[in-house]
């Protein structure tokens, strides 16, 4: 008997790629496969806990990959979470790209060094930019799109991180705007390409399709109908990815009524302490439980309602399932949970595909959009009451987590990932020209 493939993940520094790829893992497992999971720092014990094989980058090679960075990085940015996604293009958007071009530089010979030593017989690749490593390692590799479906282009698809309509009259300014935000950081990044024998990226492109297999994270019921058709073969739509995970228990909170809310804005959100601390304050009257994620930011919070309780994580995918309203920040891997069990959500978005999928709920009726710091407290407090009440969401919606749960993404996933690893013939190199001799240098970063 042929030994098990083993299937080698390498999901970005964030908690929503890495537990969206924890999902898929699991259902790889179940079905004889070997996954292992390559890890940035700061994510070390994250995959062990469910039972994987990590495989650490070199220290040097993940400076900015750390969870202290990037929370630094959006520390300096808070500010600019206020404003519009075109506004928020040179001021957010652009140093975001070079900083994740900085991380694809630095990560290049610690990856190509643990692929090597994995030898696996696929590479999931949950990222959103390409990493000239993975493309060269001689076996299949597959492209997850756990980020908004607007993330691969077509012209019935609204632009990426613009939190437009496909047909809005501002849609040729929006990108125009972002192909000026990011010629920089992609410039460098197609130098560095080049230098790594892989050919260059169309103009406000930094990851490709895979030519093996792509995962799309974009359950039907929010579905965009595509101009140009994608071969099913190679693009697989996952009705939702979610893991298994342990069973939360509700605690009595000393004021115990009403409804259960959960608001979560991510690992990355909670440092925003203020905006947090305000929401609190506005729940305090309101006759609902209100179950909070605040991070390690938990000392933080001096005064706590009767109604509230703050932790430092929650077994998500078992807390949402016991909600009546998920209040988060747009991240798709939030957003596909709470439709996975047919919850309502109220985005607030700051950044990034956080604007698509506020207007995605909206369009689609799942769920309300609000700015995330222009509200009045009366205002949260109407919206907060009135979703996690309307039941014509709630039925309607139920149907959408019926579908899903019949079709499950996790299942979906492991099986197109096995079959293409079954079909990859003898190792081979993947779109490289000329690859540089050991120890060539990358382009140095713009000032």
């Amino acid at each position: 008997m042929s030994p098990p493939p083993v299937i080698a993940f390498f999901p970005e520094a964030s908690f929503g790629a890495a537990l969206n790829c924890v999902g898929i893992a699991q259902e790889l497992h179940r079905k004889g496969a070997v996954p292992v999971f390559i890890c940035h720092a700061g994510f070390t014990g994250v995959f062990a806990q469910y039972g994987f094989k990590e495989y650490h980058l070199p220290a040097a090679a993940t400076d900015a990959q750390t969870e202290e960075y990037w929370q630094s990085f959006l520390r300096t940015h808070l500010d600019d979470f206020n404003l519009s996604p075109l506004e928020q293009l040179p001021r957010y958007v652009a140093p975001t790209w070079e900083a994740i071009v900085d991380t694809a530089i630095d990560a290049e010979a610690g990856l190509a060094t643990l692929l090597a030593r994995i030898r696996p017989s696929a590479i999931v690749l949950d990222n959103v930019i390409m990493f000239p490593a993975i493309a060269s390692a001689g076996v299949p590799w597959v492209r997850v799109i756990s980020c908004a479906e607007t993330e691969l282009p077509d012209a019935n698809v609204p632009p990426y991180l613009s939190g437009l309509s496909a047909d809005d009259p501002g849609r040729a300014t929006f990108e125009a705007a972002a192909l000026t935000a990011c010629a920089a950081p992609h410039a460098r990044y197609n130098h560095f390409r080049a230098a790594r024998g892989l050919k260059p990226l169309p103009p406000g492109q930094f990851l490709e399709p895979s030519p093996d297999l792509n995962l799309l994270l974009a359950p039907s019921a929010i579905r965009h109908t595509r101009a140009a058709h994608l071969p099913e073969e190679r693009f697989v739509f996952l009705e939702g990815c979610v893991r298994d995970e342990a069973h939360f228990d509700v605690p009595a909170l000393p004021r115990n009524q009403g409804p259960l809310i959960y608001l979560s804005f991510g690992s990355l959100g909670a440092i925003d302490t203020d905006l947090i601390s305000r929401m609190i304050a506005a729940f305090a009257d309101l006759p609902a439980r209100f179950f909070v994620n605040v991070g390690d930011h938990l000392e933080a919070y001096a005064a706590v309602p009767d109604n509230v309780y703050l932790g430092s994580w929650f077994p998500q995918p078992s807390i949402v399932s016991q909600a009546a309203l998920f209040i988060h920040h747009g991240g798709n891997n939030s957003y596909c949970e709470a439709l996975y069990h047919g919850v309502p959500s109220l985005v607030m978005p700051y950044c990034w595909d956080g604007h698509d999928n506020a207007h995605r709920a909206v369009q689609t009726g799942t769920g309300l959009h609000m700015h995330r710091a222009n509200w009045s407290d009366a205002e949260l407090r109407q919206t907060v009451m009135d979703l996690a009440q309307d039941r014509k969401i709630r039925n309607r919606m139920q149907g959408m987590s019926l579908t899903m749960k019949a079709d499950p993404g996790t299942v979906r996933a492991a099986e197109a990932i096995l079959h293409t690893a079954s079909c990859a013939k003898a190792p081979r190199l993947r779109e490289t020209r000329n690859p540089p001799p050991s120890g060539q240098s990358p382009a140095p970063r713009s000032a």
